[in-house]
């Protein structure tokens, strides 16, 4: 099963997230801050972007690092709505996916499973 990164600050935010994945079968690694930890054989992360305009690059940058081959899903309280690879944002930032936090779980599994190319 594939292996998720789960760096999220909020600890009852990570926490579900985390629980989420794990009743679903991937492997979850959770981390309350980016670059906490590295591990280039992820295969996806899930990374919190507090703020998307000043400091989205800059998340995004720390966590490619780290993470140089793991595909990248954004979690935001600055959208109205969740947004595909197809966006300019998400684009823009160089992820598969933004999702509109609060998310709901099968919003969240969908996008996992979409981004890894596995069946949900």
């Amino acid at each position: 099963m594939p292996t998720v990164v789960v760096i999220e600050e909020d600890s009852a935010m990570r926490t579900l997230i985390c629980e989420w994945l794990l009743g679903e079968g991937y492997a979850v690694q959770a981390l309350p801050a980016q670059g906490a930890s590295s591990g280039a054989d992820a295969d996806l992360v899930i990374v919190d972007m507090p703020d998307l305009r000043g400091g989205g690059a800059d998340t995004v940058r720390a966590v490619r690092a780290g993470y140089p081959r793991a595909a990248l899903i954004g979690l935001s309280t600055r959208l109205g709505r969740s947004l595909h690879s197809d966006s300019n944002p998400a684009r823009a930032l160089g992820l598969r996916r933004l999702v509109a936090k609060p998310c709901a779980r099968g919003e969240l599994l969908q996008a996992v499973a979409d981004t890894l190319g596995t069946a949900h």
